[in-house]
């Protein structure tokens, strides 16, 4: 059974448009903004140790709203630089639902959430049995040729089913909408989908498409 000091009612929350986590795999940080280093002195006297990544966007009123899903974080590396940054790195642990946001005397935002329906998030590593790995190869490679990306395909082609396509969500460079789309994705096939998806539709021109709009 979850301890309740492992998924707490309230966590801190860091909007940071484009950057996404996943459940099991990890993402490193550079914190420098005083209010994030408040929000880091916070969260290592916490039990969790728990940060949470959700994407912001633009409301139509020019407000700077959160997106309803996001996923949390264990900080599980830190380190600090000589001018004063924290470099810290989070193990992605279980997405959550935004209810509310909670006003405080915190410099930094909070917010009330659910973990409800997340469930597979804090279980073992999910598989994916119609990953066609040689189809998603050479469909990558035109992407990364396309974009003039560089990478490790040796060890891109050994990697797992679940760390391939996580590591290829959160490092490809889509828009913070399409990051949102692969975090929201129920299930681990359902994200390999979605990836095809983008990846394809930046192939055939989506991205000149929005361009031209």
């Amino acid at each position: 059974m979850k301890q309740k000091t492992d998924l707490p009612d309230v966590i801190p929350i860091f909007p940071l448009p484009g950057a996404l986590l996943l459940p099991r795999a990890r993402l490193p940080l550079q914190l420098f903004e005083p209010r994030y280093l408040a929000m880091l002195d916070d969260t290592l006297k916490t039990d969790g140790r728990l940060i949470g990544m959700v994407q912001p966007y633009q409301a139509a009123d020019g407000s700077n709203k959160l997106h309803t899903i996001g996923c949390s974080g264990r900080v599980t590396a830190l380190s600090e630089t000589e001018d004063g940054r924290y470099m810290i790195t989070l193990s992605g642990k279980s997405r959550f639902r935004v209810l509310e946001e909670v006003e405080g005397f915190a410099p930094y935002r909070r917010a009330r959430v659910n973990w409800d329906g997340f469930g597979a998030d804090l279980g073992a590593e999910e598989t994916d049995p119609g990953l066609d790995r040689a189809v998603l190869m050479d469909l990558l490679q035109r992407f990364f040729e396309e974009r003039g990306l560089n990478t490790d395909w040796e060890s891109m082609a050994d990697a797992d089913p679940e760390l391939l396509i996580n590591s290829l969500s959160m490092l490809c460079p889509f828009d913070p909408e399409e990051r949102q789309a692969l975090l929201e994705a129920p299930s681990l096939v359902t994200r390999r989908e979605t990836l095809v998806t983008l990846i394809e539709y930046a192939l055939h021109g989506g991205d000149d498409q929005r361009v031209l709009q």
